[in-house]
């Protein structure tokens, strides 16, 4: 870095410029990021010390070639993609599996309870096809889903703490075949589910829930 430096001589008035490095006097650089700054020193000879002017270190002058200018702008243009709703998806895709023919999701949220819901709809046999982490094709079911396991064996069903997935599914299980059971992580074993299970088992499921009204849930479909 070279800093310039403007000498006087007070017996000749005469100005002498010359050129020195940052060693040179007590002439300091200093960078910050990307901008430069550069502190100016000078001394007059043949003058006392005491009367020299001083300038304060703190002193910095920003060089012009480190200015940055911004123009105002009148209007900004571009398409912004929301992300899925996490209930919605499950609830497409629960939808998907239970209708007649083919349903391409779109724009499906990227979560734990969308991951969820897919596991258990590959567990019981749906078909799924996935196009990416957001799009999907559901091969539906023309109606109830029913276990693809033997009428006396149990089709466990881990949804973790999506209660977006356990809630659809315990009252869609209800109406096919088979024999299920519906846990997830121990946070989901705290969340109620009772007032649901109360209001399927009015309507003739056998279904039941924990002793504290919460999962697991345990589905014993007739059809």
């Amino acid at each position: 870095s070279i800093n310039r430096l403007i000498f006087t001589d007070t017996s000749k008035m005469t100005r002498i410029r010359c050129s020195a490095t940052v060693a040179v006097l007590s002439t300091a650089v200093s960078s910050v990021g990307a901008f430069s700054f550069v502190q100016e020193s000078s001394h007059t000879f043949g003058a006392p010390r005491a009367s020299a002017p001083r300038r304060p270190a703190s002193r910095l002058a920003m060089t012009a070639e480190n200015t940055l200018t911004l123009s105002p702008i009148t209007s900004i243009g571009g398409t912004v993609t929301l992300p899925g709703s996490k209930s919605l998806s499950n609830r497409c895709l629960l939808l998907a599996a239970l209708s007649e023919g083919s349903t391409r999701v779109e724009n499906l949220l990227e979560s734990d309870d969308i991951r969820f819901m897919l596991g258990a709809l590959d567990d019981i046999g749906v078909g799924v096809e996935r196009h990416g982490p957001t799009e999907v094709t559901v091969a539906g079911r023309s109606g109830p889903m029913d276990s693809p396991l033997a009428d006396a064996e149990t089709l466990e069903l881990y949804l973790g703490n999506a209660g977006t997935a356990m809630r659809p599914l315990a009252a869609a299980l209800c109406m096919g075949k088979g024999k299920f059971v519906l846990d997830g992580v121990p946070r989901m074993r705290e969340r109620p589910i009772a007032d649901l299970v109360d209001g399927l088992v009015q309507l003739g499921a056998d279904v039941s829930c924990g002793d504290n009204g919460c999962p697991p849930v345990a589905i014993d479909a007739a059809g």
